[in-house]
């Protein structure tokens, strides 16, 4: 039998699905980061770690049938290693907004209303480390995906168009534009990645790893995507106007569109999906937020004491720090947790009703700017579980909200590893 290994990085977390031809899942595993992935100098480390320990949990008869793998991961999360692959300082993660310091040249180098104009772009970041780095070594520029399929199949400098957008890539040509090259050049300008399709075979497994954990020689290592594209391919989502929301420690919205939408006033951008754009944005509220006031337990309990038909009367934007990223792009934009009533069910239900209508703003906002009209919201990440919140976000779009089969971004990046050998 032919199996096929996905592998998601989040942002608290890794989790693997390995699939057959059919769809059907032989085995899944889970992996939380130390300190919960946050900032910190061992970062590298930390996800190294996690990517062996989530393929060691993988029971040997399974890994011997994989046949091609595939890893996504949280996009804009970036790194710059040396031309040996290892890390020269310390990860830039997908929320950090330092780039917000480069701001004025950010803009005098890109063109108007572009994906890249974000304080959290890879883009801002690389400026950021042009900036302020001293370091004149060459460096090799790349994305949190890149590197782990890097350590897998040994060829530096290998990227894909999903997570390549947030760094300026043109999705219509399929090339850095010149505006892009000229201005970045410098004495510390890092290599940028080569940029393939999603799912494009990059190469064989290493001899190390095929020997360590029992792949196959001929097992082929593919480009990745970025978490939350993965957890979108997981849905099966194939009909313009259906869209996927992912709930996890963040909030992610994707529309699958016939016309494409860019716009970083809003935090708005599409990525190329076949025919068809991938229309959305994210925002820093989300699941985190949730779970800095509540346990799992509580969340639970207190969830079943709210009635989602009945409108909460409190109006926050939760987050756990300044700035968002979408449908508000503004990076000093300051969380909104007040007045905090002593009832903590009527706290949750106000933090609830409130992520959701972020979420259908934003799809407003979408279709405002001429995206595809919405039909149909599937839910993926922890919060598609919750079917209280759920009801509250269907009274808010007004469309049908439903949980797909499968809501794992592993699952979704399993597919994207069994088309890339089998299509």
């Amino acid at each position: 039998m032919n199996l096929y290994l996905g592998i998601d990085f989040g942002t608290t977390g890794a989790r693997s699905t390995a699939i057959d031809s059919q769809g059907k899942i032989h085995c899944e595993t889970e992996y939380t980061f130390a300190n919960n992935g946050q900032q910190q100098p061992e970062l590298p480390s930390v996800w190294q770690n996690a990517l062996w320990d989530s393929i060691e949990q993988i029971p040997p008869t399974i890994r011997n049938q994989v046949r091609a793998i595939a890893l996504d991961g949280t996009s804009s999360t970036v790194m710059l290693c040396n031309t040996d692959g290892i890390p020269v300082c310390e990860p830039i993660l997908y929320n950090d907004a330092r780039g917000a310091a480069v701001t004025e040249r950010l803009r005098a180098i890109a063109p108007d209303n572009h994906t890249v104009l974000s304080a959290t772009s890879s883009l801002a970041k690389l400026l950021w480390w042009q900036e302020f780095r001293e370091e004149t070594a060459p460096t090799v520029f790349l994305h949190q995906a890149d590197w782990l399929a890097f350590l897998l199949h040994g060829k530096l400098g290998i990227s894909d168009y999903h997570n390549a957008l947030k760094l300026g890539f043109d999705v219509d040509t399929l090339c850095y534009p010149n505006w892009l090259i000229e201005g970045i050049a410098g004495a510390a300008t890092p290599e940028l990645p080569q940029v393939v399709a999603p799912g494009t075979p990059v190469g064989e497994v290493r001899d190390q790893v095929g020997d360590r954990f029992g792949f196959s020689r001929d097992c082929m290592i593919c480009a990745g995507t970025t978490d939350s594209i993965a957890a979108f391919l997981a849905s099966g989502v194939n009909s313009p106007g259906e869209a996927v929301t992912s709930l996890g420690s963040t909030l992610a919205v994707k529309l699958l569109s016939h016309t494409r939408v860019d716009d970083s006033r809003y935090g708005i951008y599409s990525h190329k999906l076949g025919d068809l754009w991938l229309v959305g944005g994210a925002s820093n509220t989300g699941g985190a937020v949730l779970r800095h006031f509540f346990t799992d337990v509580e969340l639970d309990n207190y969830s079943t004491q709210i009635n989602p038909e009945e409108e909460s009367l409190l109006d926050y934007y939760p987050l756990l720090k300044k700035g968002d990223r979408f449908p508000i792009n503004d990076p000093n934009l300051r969380p909104r947790l007040e007045p905090r009533p002593t009832d903590s069910v009527e706290f949750l239900h106000g933090l609830l009703e409130s992520i959701a209508r972020i979420e259908a703003r934003g799809y407003q906002l979408l279709q405002v700017l001429g995206a595809t009209p919405l039909t149909k919201v599937y839910t993926a990440g922890g919060g598609a579980k919750n079917s209280v919140w759920s009801a509250i976000r269907k009274r808010y779009l007004k469309v049908p909200v439903v949980t797909p089969v499968h809501t794992a971004a592993a699952y979704g990046t399993a597919l994207l590893a069994m088309r890339s050998v089998t299509d």
